[in-house]
């Protein structure tokens, strides 16, 4: 069983797919598996990952499915992971090449969620920004929440973490909706047992022309609304039910 296993839905992006897979790959900290899913493709991405693939079958698990969305590839690829902790790259951003020998330490604890940053960088991998956030030692998750709430500039993306594999077990991304993250990453983490927020810039998110949050389309811009209203008020349903002192839901 690897220690961390490496979810990296795919669609059509030919482009930057060699540079994502080359970036997890180049890990030095060895004990991991790349679960690749490619999501209807209709480019060359699924050639490129076969041909990744078959150089490398014993860190590649590729599969191939009906297009169903960002999220249906994902809970694809949780269904299929077998490491002790779930790490999630888009197929058109990238890893720094020592994240996880930077944040092994904490794969050996009790930790159930490790928190990293991001540099923000255009198609030609040239540096926008870094996302700065508050730094931490292992807190309860309400504790990390409350930190991470007020104080983080990005909470919610699942690309910014590593999960213990279990907290999946009864969370899933919600499938046909914008702003999945929103869904289920801000709850995993306020009811973690344990958190850690590292100083480690580890993730690459590239800046391109065609993302998802700058799209123009005013259809897409209302459905991100009502997509993200729905999201908070799952939430807030979940939290009834779940164990959290008060203060903490009143902030959430």
């Amino acid at each position: 069983m690897p220690k961390i296993s490496v979810i990296v839905p795919v669609f059509n992006t030919e482009k930057y797919i060699k540079r994502c897979i080359d970036s997890i790959l180049a890990q030095k900290f060895d004990d991991f598996e790349v679960i690749i899913v490619n999501d209807g493709s209709t480019d060359s991405s699924g050639q490129i990952i076969r041909d990744y693939e078959s150089k490398n079958s014993n860190k590649i698990k590729y599969y191939e499915k009906e297009n169903g969305g960002l999220s249906d590839a994902r809970n694809f690829g949780i269904k299929k992971a077998t490491g002790s902790y779930l790490c999630f790259v888009d197929s058109d951003d990238y890893i720094d090449s020592q994240l996880f020998e930077k944040i092994e330490k904490y794969l050996y604890q009790e930790i159930e969620v490790i928190k990293y940053k991001c540099i923000r960088v255009n198609e030609n991998c040239e540096e926008i920004d870094r996302i700065n956030g508050p730094v931490f030692d292992s807190k309860p998750g309400e504790e990390a929440f409350n930190n991470l709430c007020f104080e983080d500039v990005l909470v919610e993306p699942a690309w910014l973490y590593l999960f213990k594999r279990e907290l999946f077990e009864t969370n899933s991304f919600p499938v046909g909706k914008y702003h999945e993250d929103w869904a289920i990453i801000p709850f995993i983490v306020l009811t973690a047992k344990l958190v850690v927020s590292t100083n480690i810039y580890g993730y690459y998110y590239v800046q391109s022309s065609n993302s998802i949050t700058r799209n123009n389309n005013e259809q897409k811009k209302r459905k991100r609304v009502w997509d993200m209203l729905e999201h908070y008020d799952n939430l807030i349903l979940k939290l009834e039910s779940a164990k959290i002192d008060k203060r903490f839901k009143r902030k959430f």
